[in-house]
């Protein structure tokens, strides 16, 4: 039964690709506000989720629920934010105008997406940048680009895939805790792809830990962590317990990929 406040559900979802099943009977309930992460090993079906969620995949199996009502996934084109794992700014555009994208194609005068963008630069740490070009920028601004650009496009759910994945471990750290706080200001609902444990515990209110292909979910953990949570909860005794278990639980499935 889907909950009253679920904004998106997956039910007996499976979706394959000629002989190969990328996902087989996933089921996930996202609900109002909740920040949801998910790992799993490599190949598991984590991009193929993040494209049926986003309405550009369409399962071969399955039901999906948006606000409780049965939509196709082409449906959800365009009702969700989403950010893939590379930033996709384009190289002949300024901060600002790689920051109003999406707003513009949707119809947004640009003037008016302009007065938008300039509002949440300094919230997003890009006071002064709005003219330089993504070629000008370090790794960080540019993903703080691209995230200023998704939260333009205002969507109950937000769908990242791995944003932080190509960043240092100190400017990865950094980047979390100012997301978090993002997150918590403008009250949005996150479905997280990671392959980063400490990242999915330290963001998460659940984390969901797939297994090997054809991935489905073989661990939901909830994540009792106070918010806010500040960085030294990661050597916190309650954050290794849980970093132990889902470890075990990856490494279990991990390793299932070495297995002729």
């Amino acid at each position: 039964m889907i909950e009253s406040s679920s904004i998106l559900a997956l039910d007996g979802v499976t979706k394959r690709f000629g002989q190969i099943t990328a996902l087989e009977n996933f089921g996930v309930d996202i609900r109002k506000g909740e920040f949801i992460t998910v790992i799993g090993p490599s190949g598991c079906g984590k991009s193929t989720l993040f494209n049926i969620v986003a309405g550009l995949e369409s399962p071969d199996e399955g039901r999906i629920s948006h606000h409780g009502k049965p939509v196709a996934a082409g449906d959800l084109l365009g009702q969700v934010a989403f950010m893939p794992q590379q930033d996709l700014l384009l190289p002949w555009r300024t901060v600002l105008d790689n920051a109003i994208l999406a707003i513009e194609l949707e119809g947004t005068p640009r003037s008016e997406a302009r007065r938008m963008a300039m509002d949440m630069l300094p919230e997003f740490g890009l006071t002064g940048f709005e003219r330089h070009y993504p070629q000008q920028l370090s790794g960080g601004m540019r993903q703080r680009v691209a995230l200023m650009r998704t939260f333009l496009f205002k969507r109950e759910l937000m769908l990242l895939d791995e944003p932080f994945g190509a960043l240092d471990s100190l400017t990865r750290s950094m980047m979390q805790r100012w997301l978090l706080e993002i997150w918590r200001h403008h009250e949005r609902t996150v479905l997280f792809i990671t392959h980063d444990i400490d990242e999915a515990i330290f963001l998460g209110d659940r984390v969901l830990v797939m297994s090997a292909r054809p991935g489905r979910i073989k661990l939901e953990q909830h994540i009792g962590l106070p918010r806010p949570r500040l960085g030294e909860v990661v050597t916190s005794e309650a954050f290794v317990q849980l970093k132990r278990k889902l470890l075990k639980e990856l490494e279990e499935e991990s390793m299932k990929s070495f297995t002729p």
